[in-house]
């Protein structure tokens, strides 16, 4: 690993025991400035690191047996097969938003190409301000843009926000608030059927708990209603908009008052209103110590429901006074290196999250302006970025070889997610398909070697039953 060019390597390596006195020390730092506190409980020691390699196996992985027959439907023994993992089933994704910079052509495709080597999700804006900053004309056409090139890279796309009472009005808003709530709602619906089929993720309200602060005219219509059923109808609006769409209400605040709000979102059966929790994890004064990261973990699933980490930031440059962020240095890249493996593999062994999202890619146009990417403003690849590819890619990716046994069957474990199979028979050629493991499903693959060797058919069906020994 070398230092950005200019830059010397000043920092000595940061050891998991460095890394958490540093981690627990931030953490208490920014729990006295926001005034949180850590539950009072006393999780077991493998909260932490310890036991992280047995429960990734045990919740991001499962069983698949290949079962070969030919065209007549013979078993297939000593067949060869090769497993290499697709896709994950587990959302690796960072915002989209730096997006059309005609001044930075190469910049931006050392973006695009640094996004989707690592990502399979992608979060697109949708803030009302900037979206729509002419009533009636929203930016339609950049989505559809970006939503292009997402599915040419076969990425699993996200809408971000849909209702936000803190953010800015747009300069049009009116004043009236039954009028507010109609535009709202109206925009609820709009996007959400207008994308239908294409945005199958929605963070429909950000930020509830903060919705006694908003000083705005969204924000004062949505005081007026109460939390509850501002926070409500929007989830019911885009959930007739799209029933088959995964509707995410994003906190930011992880103490418990947001649980009590979250919590009271119930339909008349006692339901969640929505399909995942988003917890936001901007962590600009430090990394959350591992023990805080878990408390966050197992408090939220017990909403029963997935847990999303929507807005996940750690740092590689340090505050300056006045509210400012410094840039990039070589020894706070080295902590962010460190840091981001670390807690990533954390929330990867906990059953309940199903979704980690960056925040932001890139240095450059960073919110806040703070050194929070995992690439740099020239678009070269952070420690961070580095790590964790080797994590998402490498160490959590599925590669397999083997040959099926007397009975036609070869049985391996793989991650969560869509694979490809080559299997080559005795005699004959060789024919590749794709496949999903499946979380909850036998995942037993028949794959039929055809009679002409350039076709293949594949039977993928949970509880499909394994063959029996010839007699």
């Amino acid at each position: 690993m070398k230092p950005p060019s200019g830059q010397r390597p000043q920092a000595r390596r940061w050891t998991r025991r460095r890394f958490l006195r540093t981690a627990t020390g931030w953490t208490a730092g920014w729990q006295a400035a926001t005034g949180h506190t850590l539950p009072p409980s006393n999780p077991p020691r493998e909260a932490g690191f310890e036991g992280q390699a047995e429960r990734i196996a045990r919740h991001r992985m499962g069983t698949v047996t290949i079962v070969v027959r030919d065209w007549q439907g013979r078993l297939v023994p000593a067949a060869a097969v090769r497993i290499e993992q697709v896709r994950h089933a587990f959302l690796f994704g960072s915002n989209c938003f730096l997006w059309s910079q005609p001044a930075a052509p190469e910049l931006e495709r050392l973006y695009r190409e640094a996004f989707a080597r690592l990502f399979n999700a992608a979060t697109l804006g949708f803030y009302w301000h900037t979206y729509e900053p002419v009533r009636g004309a929203p930016r339609y056409a950049q989505t559809e843009e970006v939503l292009a090139w997402c599915r040419e890279h076969e990425l699993v796309c996200k809408g971000h926000p849909l209702a936000w009472a803190n953010l800015p009005d747009p300069a049009w808003l009116p004043d009236d608030h039954r009028e507010i709530g109609e535009l709202s709602l109206g925009r609820v619906t709009d996007i959400v059927g207008r994308f239908r089929g294409r945005i199958g993720l929605w963070d429909v309200v950000n930020e509830p708990s903060l919705l006694l602060w908003a000083g705005t005219r969204h924000g004062g219509w949505a005081q007026a209603i109460g939390t509850q059923a501002y926070v409500s109808e929007h989830l019911r609006a885009a959930r007739a908009a799209d029933p088959d769409a995964r509707l995410l209400v994003n906190e930011v605040l992880t103490a418990y008052p947001s649980y009590s709000v979250l919590d009271a979102l119930r339909d008349g059966s006692g339901r969640p209103l929505f399909d995942a929790v988003g917890i936001q994890s901007h962590m600009h004064l430090g990394p959350w110590a591992p023990r805080y990261v878990w408390e966050v973990c197992e408090r939220y699933a017990r909403l029963g429901r997935p847990l999303h980490f929507t807005e996940f930031t750690v740092l590689s440059g340090e505050r300056l006074p006045g509210g400012r962020w410094g840039p990039t240095r070589f020894e706070y890249e080295v902590m962010q290196g460190d840091a981001v493996p670390a807690l990533y593999s954390l929330l990867f062994s906990h059953p309940a999250v199903e979704a980690v999202t960056w925040w932001d890619l890139s240095d450059r146009g960073a919110w806040k302006g703070a050194a929070g990417g995992l690439l740099r403003s020239d678009m070269s690849p952070k420690p961070a970025y580095e790590r964790l590819e080797d994590l998402i890619k490498r160490q959590w990716w599925t590669r397999v070889r083997g040959e099926t046994n007397p009975q036609g069957a070869f049985a391996f474990r793989a991650f969560y997610g869509r694979h490809r199979a080559c299997v080559r028979p005795p005699a004959g050629r060789e024919v590749r398909l794709e496949f999903e493991c499946l979380r909850e499903a036998d995942n037993v693959v028949e794959i039929v070697i055809p009679e002409n060797g350039f076709a293949t058919t594949l039977s993928q069906t949970p509880g499909f039953p394994l063959p029996s020994p010839d007699p």
